[in-house]
């Protein structure tokens, strides 16, 4: 069995942050890394989007950056503004192509579809694949979308729809969400916050309604993803000469599922931390993001008929102080105006339910 410094278990965004943050910063000049990954090549495979309140390395892998965007209830529409923070959104074919390009110039770096090729008991491993305790009350964030393309212009392409509760429910939270890359080409995904329900899973149904409903007839379908993010924690036991990262480690923020920025935060500080890994402190998104975040889901279990006008309020006073709360980035006054706007009672019971 061949043996490495560091081994990453999992190719995928958060293994390759790694990777390339250790690698641009020239910390595996002198030491090596395995990549254990069993996917045969790289596709395009996800869009990850957020508003950008931090610098990351991955600027040239951006699709587009979106200055407004907007949250719509059955009862109101609004737009917001973002100039300070531009939403983002990354295509996962440009990051792969990017990252690998970087790190097979690299000898000290090797690709592994199977650990048992390697002596895992030699090496410090940084572990992106999560450990799911699941369980039929937990939470998920479970979406499906199409990039479509038509032929005339229909998109306004300088908002995002963020968020479209005015759909069918299901006694669920489900909202519409529009990525307009062009005036002729954008992302449209169906997601639903709920537990795990087979008959919440009709999505190209979902999506072909919404569109019809858009007034849109004549479109081609470029590109299909899935997927389910977990709002809970997975099992992230302390481990000697071990890390989890991405949502392995708990880099997603469970009110909302944002995960990209984290994982970036989180290889720098691995990064800044390399030559005392073994005794640094445990990195994770702040106590009282993780400590709001519980009550918020369980006013979401609990109450979800109210979900879409909280998120909605969560912007009627300043757009910056709600994207700096949903990103981690709040200071404690901010904090407090957004908890404001909840609707008290309903917070204050769950607190204590």
């Amino acid at each position: 069995m061949k043996e490495f410094d560091y081994i990453i278990i999992g190719g995928g965004c958060a293994g390759l942050s790694l990777a390339y943050e250790l690698d641009l910063h020239q910390k595996l000049n002198n030491k090596t890394l395995a990549i254990v990954e069993p996917r045969t090549e790289y596709k395009r495979d996800k869009t990850w989007s957020f508003w950008k309140v931090s610098a990351h390395n991955f600027e040239d892998c951006v699709k587009k950056n979106w200055k407004e965007f907007s949250i719509k209830t059955p009862l109101d529409s609004k737009v917001i503004k973002c100039d300070d923070f531009p939403y983002q959104s990354i295509d996962s074919g440009l990051f792969y192509n990017k990252i690998n390009e970087k790190l097979k110039k690299n000898k000290n770096i090797k690709f592994f579809k199977n650990i048992k090729d390697l002596n895992i008991n030699s090496s410090f491993i940084f572990n992106s694949v999560p450990s799911l305790q699941d369980s039929p009350l937990n939470l998920w964030q479970h979406f499906h979308g199409i990039e479509i393309e038509t032929n005339a212009e229909f998109f306004n392409d300088n908002t995002v729809n963020l968020m479209d509760f005015d759909c069918d429910q299901r006694n669920n939270v489900h909202f519409f969400y529009v990525l307009p890359f062009s005036k002729n080409k954008a992302m449209i995904e169906t997601t639903w916050l709920s537990k795990k329900d087979r008959s919440l899973k009709d999505y190209e149904a979902q999506i072909k309604n919404y569109i019809g409903h858009l007034g849109l007839k004549d479109y081609k379908i470029n590109f299909k993803e899935e997927g389910a993010i977990p709002l809970f924690h997975p099992i992230n036991d302390k481990e000697k000469n071990k890390i989890n990262i991405g949502t392995a480690g708990s880099m997603t923020r469970l009110s909302t599922g944002y995960t990209f920025l984290n994982i970036q935060e989180h290889s720098k500080y691995i990064r800044m931390n390399i030559e005392n890994i073994q005794n640094a402190k445990k990195y994770e998104i702040e106590k009282k993001y993780q400590f709001l975040d519980k009550i918020f889901l369980r006013v979401l279990k609990k109450h979800p008929e109210k979900m879409p006008y909280i998120f909605s309020d969560m912007f009627s006073a300043s757009y910056s102080t709600a994207i700096k709360f949903l990103s981690n980035k709040s200071n404690v006054l901010e904090d407090l105006s957004i908890i404001s706007k909840m609707p008290k009672w309903t917070f204050i019971k769950s607190i204590f339910n």
